[in-house]
């Protein structure tokens, strides 16, 4: 038997990459890696890095693009952060026009409950961004 033990990366289908990678980066404070190799044409992508060990890829896809998936499979994705920095990150959204569409909430996680709000990217990506009071390390074999 085996066990799945982290996540390693996320693949976001974008269409406008500046608008994205501006949003990632100067909003969520996401450092990007590989930006001069793809604006360079020497990879297909740039990423964002969230941890040591989670990166969110950013595959350019055209406006006319007829092999882009709908959208209908991905619901949202959960970054997380620390409870100290939930009240200036709501802050910092709010002073780049990002509205909060739901939330404060309580709502369950991967270390139980935890208070969570929700937001969109430039693209209409439903985010959760969440933190927990006492964070617990998942439990390895």
């Amino acid at each position: 038997m085996f066990r799945l033990t982290a996540m390693d990366h996320i693949v976001l289908n974008v269409r406008d990459m500046g608008g994205v990678l501006d949003f990632y980066q100067n909003v969520l404070g996401l450092p990007a890696e590989r930006l001069a190799e793809f604006r360079r044409g020497e990879v297909p992508f740039p990423s964002v890095r969230v941890n040591e060990d989670t990166v969110i890829d950013l595959f350019p896809v055209a406006e006319t693009d007829h092999e882009m998936p709908e959208r209908s499979d991905l619901n949202h994705f959960c970054l997380v952060l620390s409870a100290d920095d939930m009240a200036p990150m709501m802050a910092h959204l709010g002073a780049h026009g990002v509205k909060i569409e739901e939330g404060p909430v309580t709502r369950w996680g991967a270390h139980g409950n935890g208070t969570s709000i929700y937001f969109r990217d430039p693209e209409s990506r439903f985010i959760e961004v969440r933190c927990y009071e006492h964070r617990t390390e998942p439990q390895r074999p």
